[in-house]
């Protein structure tokens, strides 16, 4: 009986651990548009500053005239209901949660030309029949 109580409780701390899961860059995770701007001054804070407070972008990509920009991305996620019940969660399942995005635009001198930080609710589905 002893073994069947230990046994149900790591499964019930598996599940819990399951559950809840965030991904990204998590220098994001406490951050807001507001503490962003604390942070960073366009035509000021240069590039070695950013990644010296962000770490390494989780993308880099090219404007039309060739300046470069940095994407930071966190999310922080819950699973929903459905993942919960036993096998149902094989073929659909979601879980809710935010996002956090932040988007760094520098000039030829690689100092911040402008940038964006957004949060909006995220679901995401996974499962057989969530696929696209």
């Amino acid at each position: 009986m002893f073994k069947a109580i230990i046994l149900s409780g790591s499964l019930l701390i598996t599940i819990g651990l399951a559950a809840c899961a965030s991904n990204g860059n998590k220098s994001l995770k406490d951050e807001s548009e507001t503490s962003v701007q604390n942070k960073m001054v366009e035509g000021k804070t240069t590039k070695v500053e950013v990644q010296a407070m962000f770490g390494a972008p989780l993308k880099t990509s090219f404007t039309d005239d060739g300046l470069e920009a940095w994407t930071y991305e966190f999310k922080d996620l819950s699973a929903d209901g459905m993942s919960y019940v036993p096998f149902a969660n094989w073929f659909t399942a979601t879980s809710s949660g935010t996002k956090k995005e932040l988007v760094v635009e520098f000039d030829t001198q690689n100092v911040v030309k402008r940038y964006s930080m957004n949060e909006s609710e995220v679901t995401e589905k996974t499962g057989a029949f969530n696929r696209e």
